[in-house]
């Protein structure tokens, strides 16, 4: 049982709720239960129909964190719950819900436990069906709408099960690590049910003896391997199990490797990691070292085209052992009713020793040290190069799409679930409002955000609350007029690719505060960065002009894949 789950047992009394349980509201149930799954801050917009219930937010311990849109304070709180565990976001009804929608898209594609909170008109208001403002064909479609983005929802209109179904959804979003709904209709925030019920939060269900099979073939496989290998990916970040990870690689010796959705899921200093496995969109050297296992342990991978080079990796089935939350799979055979935190404890606890195989030296080659060209133009290859130089253990990296991310996976991160980026579902936008729920959740860390001109156009504005806060994140944006991975995907002088100029060092100017600059050279990116590094007192924006043309080498590669599809 986990210390959370340890925590949210019913005291001794059959489930009967205590004195202090029957006093509460509603709404102040479910902030005190936000509480107890560490949940410390809460993104959002307010608005008429959750009025009520951030007035019990604000005066409760939790902190409210403003944002410009509802899409942007859904992207700060997944970052947010990437980080802290959980996360959760505050909306009114319609406009603030289906505003929020694609960001909890997102955090569902990528498992990312948002608690989504929606205000809606009050029970005694819809008698005979009323016109209400903000309400799309009847009070229910929201509702239904979350229904398909979400792992569990609920509508607290009955206070005899309310607290019940509280602690349903948010035990679903700590234990499935997917987000969820709550919609609380604006007369029910300050009803005190007259009754409770407790919630029991038991152990996950896994059969010993499927369990005790599993491991046994597992070991056996293991054991038998000569050239094992770990492909280590999101889930061991959302499930928190980066120490047992190191546990088994490091007390049976197999080399690890990342996708690019669980960059960062281990140091990339740590003397057993490869590198980025991508299929033919990766290195050579790498992709040659994975795809000559004789072994592979993908544990918590998702079968993405992104992480898998748009279905280049060649992985064959009867040498993988494949486990997930909701699967796992040895070779052809298929084990069901089994934990993945307990097969991973189990594993490593059956001491498997396959044969230790060499790490050849161009696998971990030492980070040559960033020769300046002071007149040469930027590029993005050299800037990431030369960012790679700055970063430090407490940095986090945050990457919008495109060549912001395809370009950031060069980089070498130094500490542990240290990288955010929507590198399965790839919503731009997502990185800016991304460094405000980073900096919430990690206010002593630095954030470094690349941010390409297009997604900074869509929520970028969102530097106007890190300002008001004083946080100091470092933002780069790539500046080079455009859509520049659609400018690779489909070549040709397209008008729609293009996008209207903004003078982005400047805004801190409109704003109010924070540091902006424009370089065009490496002398220029050079100085802006050392300069914006040791500036804390605000953000700092540096506005990086580079090629239209210009794009990494990852980026290159996988237009090739792709372009062959677009037509």
């Amino acid at each position: 049982m986990t210390r959370i789950e340890s925590a949210l047992m019913p005291a001794p009394n059959n489930g009967a709720p205590s004195m202090t349980q029957k006093q509460l509201s509603i709404g102040q149930y479910l902030i005190k239960r936000l509480q107890d799954y560490g949940v410390r801050d809460v993104f959002g917009i307010p608005g008429d129909y959750v009025l009520a219930f951030y007035g019990q937010l604000e005066q409760s311990p939790i902190n409210v964190v403003g944002c410009t849109r509802e899409d942007c304070a859904g992207f700060a709180a997944d970052a947010y719950a990437r980080i802290n565990g959980m996360g959760a976001v505050c909306v009114t009804y319609c406009v603030g819900g289906l505003s929020v929608a694609n960001s909890i898209a997102g955090a569902y594609a990528e498992k990312s436990p948002v608690v989504v909170i929606s205000g809606s008109p009050g029970l005694s208001e819809r008698v005979n069906n009323p016109l209400l403002h903000h309400k799309v064909r009847d009070f229910r479609t929201q509702a239904e709408v979350f229904e398909k983005l979400c792992a569990a929802t609920t509508e607290l209109t009955d206070p005899v099960i309310a607290f019940r179904e509280i602690d349903r959804v948010l035990d679903v979003a700590a234990r499935y690590k997917r987000p969820v709904y709550i919609e609380l209709p604006r007369d029910m925030v300050n009803v005190v049910p007259h009754i409770g019920q407790g919630y029991y939060v038991g152990e996950p269900q896994t059969d010993p003896q499927v369990l005790a099979e599993a491991v046994e073939e597992a070991v056996a496989m293991l054991n038998r391997s000569q050239q094992p290998i770990i492909i280590a990916d999101v889930e061991i970040h959302r499930f928190g199990l980066q120490d047992q990870l190191l546990a088994l690689a490091e007390g049976a010796k197999i080399p690890i490797a990342a996708t690019i959705l669980g960059k960062s899921v281990v140091s990339e200093a740590h003397p057993l990691y490869i590198g980025l496995y991508e299929g033919a969109l990766g290195h050579a050297e790498v992709t040659k070292y994975v795809e000559e296992s004789d072994c592979v342990l993908l544990l918590g991978a998702f079968m993405t085209d992104i992480n898998l080079g748009i279905y280049t990796a060649n992985l064959d089935t009867a040498r993988c052992i494949y486990v997930t939350s909701e699967q796992l799979r040895i070779r052809h055979h298929h084990y069901h009713s089994v934990d993945f935190a307990q097969f991973l404890e189990a594993l490593t606890a059956a001491q498997p020793q396959p044969a230790v195989r060499d790490i050849p030296p161009t696998l971990r080659p030492d980070q040559a040290k960033f020769e300046l060209q002071p007149d040469r133009e930027l590029t993005v290859t050299r800037l990431f190069a030369r960012l790679n130089e700055q970063l430090q253990e407490d940095t986090i990296v945050i990457a919008d799409i495109g060549d912001s991310l395809f370009g950031a996976s060069e980089l070498h991160i130094r500490g542990r679930t240290e990288f955010l980026s929507p590198a399965y579902y790839t919503s731009m936008g997502f990185a800016v409002p991304a460094a405000l729920g980073a900096n919430v959740a990690r206010p002593d860390h630095r954030v470094v955000v690349i941010c390409g001109d297009g997604a900074f156009q869509m929520t970028g504005m969102e530097i106007s609350n890190i300002l008001r806060r004083g946080y100091n994140p470092l933002i780069i944006v790539l500046d080079n007029h455009g859509y520049g991975t659609e400018r690779i995907l489909h070549p040709g002088d397209w008008e729609y690719n293009e996008i209207h100029p903004w003078n982005y060092a400047k805004l801190p100017e409109l704003l109010g505060g924070g540091a902006g600059y424009e370089v065009r050279t490496e002398a220029e990116f050079d100085s802006a960065l050392n300069k914006a590094w040791s500036d804390t007192t605000a953000y700092s924006l540096i506005q990086a002009h580079i090629g239209v043309k210009d794009s990494s080498g990852p980026l290159r590669r996988l237009a090739e894949r792709l372009g062959q599809r677009i037509g």
